[in-house]
């Protein structure tokens, strides 16, 4: 499973984050050896493997300097599953330290939703055959000839063939194959057909207790609605839509879940990634614990230290540990500081990494170089309407300054202050198409154009206080 052509050498990692992420090159090589660290690992020694622990990455920056998208970017690149929490939600009141086994169960359901997709799209092109085979029925029932299967009909009823002469049993296989080639073709996708579709029943038991999380509550709903007996219902749809419905519960029938829930296990223990956001919200500002939402705090910490040092968890796939699982936490510490988390959880996030604030040209790249950015997604949304917009270097430049000022003097929430700067710039234009700017119009962004529409987030310093 964690074989060489899935892992990217750490250059090659590094180089994949480059299209989406601008910057924080120490933050981009620190996750990039350790990714690599698992396929390492998978490759050592066996005894030695149980020895050899992640290194988990704590990151250290403001909010929208990218600590968020490196961690979405890295399970992506390593196809892994990912769960991103966020630590502050295990303080709620009356809770101390709720339930944080949930974030383990989060990333085992993710783990199992991964490899049903990649195992259904294993068994597709046989499920698809049986889909067919199911329409065909549905439009033209067979007749059956004693020893033959029985009939899978969904709208018609059965014939006995006993009074059915060889002509007609000829006959109706030639029709079946006439309009089974009508059906590959694509002939017959907007005809209605009747089928029947596998109805999952809803326990309609409300499951309320203190301390349980959603997904607690959800495994035992569903474990109840698996007890009661499966319905079918009828629906009239066309083949287009049958197709898409029985292609999902074909494929299904054609998995085994156990060894999915093996696999899956496997996989989340040995490349899951648990990504545990504003960390710093639960250390202490004072260092040394105390009362009221300190003790809070503090709790939360000691108990996500088991999950983080390596534990046993269950799961309703299985047990799972967490000894292999990369942890990766950050938090801008504006109050608090790394020092003040409890030594112990210090201890299990070895890698510090120091995200950098961005500068005037940091995002100017952003706007101009990641395959996501702001600027080619108002392109593209624009492009819907058949009105072509484009921006000049300067207008990027100057954007990109406009940004950074507000910045330092509003508020400092990093690449997000560019969703409200352009937000602005572009407002009046999006409004206007296509009622007033026609489809095949040109539309160049100028950097006078910027300074005419953004003159005031900037100058008006009593209304900054308002934007985001």
């Amino acid at each position: 499973m964690l074989d060489s052509t899935k892992y990217l050498t750490p250059s090659q990692i590094v180089a994949e984050l480059d299209k989406y992420i601008i910057g924080q090159h120490d933050a981009k090589r620190n996750v990039a050896i350790a990714l690599r660290n698992r396929w390492r690992r998978m490759h050592a020694d066996p005894a030695m493997q149980k020895e050899i622990v992640p290194n988990n990455i704590l990151m250290i920056g403001a909010t929208g300097v990218g600590k968020t998208e490196i961690a979405r970017r890295l399970a992506s690149i390593a196809d892994a599953p990912f769960t991103k929490v966020e630590a502050s939600k295990f303080t709620e009141v009356g809770y101390v330290g709720r339930d944080v086994e949930s974030m383990v169960r989060e990333l085992v359901e993710q783990a199992v939703n991964m490899v049903k997709t990649r195992k259904k799209e294993d068994v597709k092109q046989q499920a698809a055959l049986v889909v067919e085979e199911v329409i065909l029925d549905a439009l033209i029932p067979p007749i059956n000839q004693p020893g033959s299967r029985d009939m899978v009909g969904f709208g018609g009823n059965n014939h006995s063939s006993t009074d059915m002469p060889d002509s007609d049993q000829e006959l109706n296989e030639r029709t079946r194959e006439r309009f089974r080639e009508k059906i590959r073709n694509g002939e017959l996708e907007d005809r209605k057909i009747e089928i029947k579709i596998s109805q999952h029943p809803s326990s309609g038991v409300g499951v309320v207790s203190p301390g349980m999380d959603e997904m607690s509550m959800m495994n035992i709903q569903e474990m109840i609605g698996n007890m009661m007996p499966k319905k079918t219902k009828k629906r009239k749809v066309t083949i287009a839509e049958a197709r898409k419905l029985l292609l999902e519960e074909e494929a299904a029938k054609l998995i085994d879940m156990d060894e999915v829930k093996e696999e899956a296990i496997h996989k989340a223990e040995n490349a899951g990634i648990i990504f545990i956001d504003e960390i710093d919200k639960v250390a202490s500002g004072s260092g040394k614990g105390g009362s009221g939402p300190d003790v809070s705090r503090e709790g939360v910490q000691r108990d996500l230290l088991p999950i983080v040092e390596g534990s046993t968890v269950n799961t309703k796939y299985g047990v799972i540990k967490t000894d292999h699982i990369l942890f990766i936490a950050a938090g801008a510490f504006h109050v608090a500081k790394p020092s003040d988390l409890i030594p112990e959880l210090q201890g299990r996030f070895p890698i510090r990494v120091e995200l950098q604030s961005l500068s005037t040209d940091d995002f100017y790249q952003i706007l101009k170089y990641p395959k996501n950015a702001l600027t080619k997604q108002y392109e593209e949304l624009l492009r819907a309407e058949g009105v072509e917009l484009s921006f000049t270097d300067e207008s990027l430049q100057k954007l990109a300054e406009i940004s950074f000022e507000v910045n330092a003097e509003v508020e400092n929430i990093g690449a997000r202050r560019l969703q409200t700067v352009m937000s602005r710039l572009l407002n009046d234009i999006l409004f206007e198409v296509p009622d007033t700017i026609p489809p095949n119009a040109h539309l160049m962004i100028t950097p006078e154009l910027v300074e005419e529409r953004l003159r005031d987030m900037v100058k008006n310093r009593d209304l900054s206080q308002y934007i985001l």
